[in-house]
């Protein structure tokens, strides 16, 4: 599978939303908007970071969507010089460390890069949850500025976003446009849940 067929997106035109699912049906449904005379602006967001996607709609939807698939694909890697293990996808890199690191790394089971990749696993499972909750306050946060910047109560809505006041959120955003909001509305539980398991 690659990162395209996983990638799963929303667009909007203007503030009516036109698709939301994997990059390739909303790609179409975007491009579809546009022949149809879409007034626009035509966003489409990634939905796990409300980042805007680009597509170059140019040619043939079969075009487009091969081009898409190109720029979207995993980088192919290139053969590594010297050091590492290629053919595992190691290569060499310099790490910097005081004498009394590598002194204490060197005692460690397995040599040191056994412990550092140890420690770097660690420490990216403890701080997942984190990191996970910092990622879709900024995500919602920022589809709320793109989307609903120039709306009325969108400062309020933003300060009651992140002090995590859910009643006075949904005042503020309740005459907002309904794709708008229910967008908005969903990205902000994922991130008031991701906030809450960090506690």
């Amino acid at each position: 599978m690659s990162p395209h067929d996983s990638t799963t997106c929303t667009a909007f035109d203007g503030h009516r939303l036109l698709a939301s699912g994997p990059l390739d049906e909303v790609a179409l449904a975007a491009r579809q908007a546009l022949d149809a005379g879409a007034q626009g602006p035509l966003l489409v967001l990634d939905d796990a970071s409300s980042l805007p996607v680009e597509i170059d709609f140019r040619g043939t939807p079969k075009e487009m969507l091969a081009r898409l698939r190109r720029t979207t694909a995993a980088p192919t890697p290139t053969a590594a010089r010297g050091p590492g293990r290629p053919k595992l996808g190691v290569t060499a890199r310099e790490v910097t460390l005081l004498p009394r690191h590598w002194d204490w790394l060197g005692q460690q089971p397995g040599g040191a890069s056994a412990t550092l990749r140890r420690l770097v696993e660690d420490a990216k499972r403890s701080s997942g949850a984190k990191e996970r909750a910092r990622l879709s306050g900024e995500s919602a946060d920022r589809f709320m500025r793109v989307m609903a910047g120039d709306l009325p109560g969108y400062e309020e809505a933003s300060r009651a976003f992140w002090r995590g006041q859910r009643s006075v959120f949904a005042r503020c955003i309740k005459t907002w446009p309904q794709d708008v909001r229910d967008h908005l509305q969903r990205l902000a539980t994922i991130a008031w849940d991701e906030q809450a398991d960090v506690r």
